[in-house]
């Protein structure tokens, strides 16, 4: 429980202190902050291991510190200098840490669900045992190459988790404006995949779920899960604040889901002083990753054209 409580709470505290600095302009990318939506990421990630990969969002933090990303080169990827994981090239909406399983994440919609699933492919004609999670949003279940991907999936009996974050909104526009029924799980369900939604407000049934998906993808060989995991986003779509002055959700939508914080539920179950200690291991780590990245160097003229073309 303290592993679980730890990961919620860092994830959250690095967003938060993402937030804080963001107005000062020394983040030079945009952020998607996944502050709320922690519970998915974090249970899935403890529900893998260290030789299993994921493919994510451009909401990724949760999912990259989740799954062990570098903090230090996260936050130097924020400040575009040549010390993040992607040399400050990508920002915060293409984190990457390979050796951690993270294989990247995108700022297209819906483009790294295929990538998951070739990997799995590979996996399984290399005959590995390790398992693919692809996280996306409700509005990836509307691009072609999702439903393309998930009848391959099925069809080569590949070992991927297929996991849908649904926030109820494609940046503005809500599910029951996009789609004339919500039934996601049933549209995964019409391909041959065991489909099942779950409430991603208690982190500990989220990981019980997860692990179980896991579990049934590694050991039983019997082709791709999906889950869909309803949470909720409490900052703008893109951005550090606030934004229910748009008129598009009300602050009375979110008030049940912030009333039931996961990672603040979670933390009330540890004893004060172990929370404590956690948290304050947190702060500091918190405070030596954003000094990295504010005394790290930006990217060279050299490397305007590094890694364009394949060398020969």
């Amino acid at each position: 429980m303290a592993r679980l409580y730890r990961s919620m709470r860092r994830i959250r505290r690095v967003e938060e202190e993402i937030a804080r600095l963001y107005p000062t302009d020394r983040i030079k990318s945009p952020v998607h902050l996944s502050i709320g939506q922690e519970a998915v990421s974090v249970g899935l990630c403890e529900a893998l291991r260290p030789d299993d990969v994921v493919f994510g969002t451009y909401r990724g933090h949760a999912l990259y510190l989740a799954k062990g990303g570098d903090l230090r080169q996260m936050m130097a990827e924020l400040y575009g200098k040549a010390t993040g994981c992607a040399r400050g090239k990508g920002g915060s909406m293409h984190l990457v840490d390979v050796g951690h399983g993270i294989m990247g994440t995108s700022a297209v919609v819906g483009s790294t669900i295929p990538q998951a699933v070739g990997y799995a492919y590979a996996l399984k004609v290399r005959g590995r045992e390790s398992v693919v999670a692809s996280v996306f949003g409700d509005g990836a279940v509307e691009e072609g190459v999702f439903h393309e991907s998930l009848q391959f999936a099925v069809l080569k009996s590949l070992p991927v988790l297929f996991v849908c974050e649904n926030n109820f909104y494609a940046i503005h526009a809500p599910l029951a404006e996009r789609q004339p029924f919500d039934n996601i799980c049933a549209r995964a369900r019409s391909y041959g995949l065991p489909a099942a939604r779950l409430e991603a407000d208690d982190v500990l049934r989220v990981h019980e779920r997860m692990a179980e998906a896991v579990h049934h993808i590694r050991r039983q060989r019997a082709g791709p899960q999906f889950l869909e995991c309803r949470t909720y986003r409490w900052r703008e779509h893109v951005g550090p604040g606030e934004d229910f002055d748009l008129g598009y959700r009300s602050r009375e939508e979110a008030r049940p889901w912030v009333e039931r914080d996961s990672c603040r539920r979670l933390g009330a179950l540890l004893e004060a002083p172990a929370r404590a200690r956690i948290d304050a291991a947190i702060e500091a780590e918190i405070e030596d990753a954003v000094r990295f990245a504010e005394e790290s160097p930006f990217p060279g003229p050299e490397e305007l054209l590094a890694d364009l073309f394949k060398e020969a």
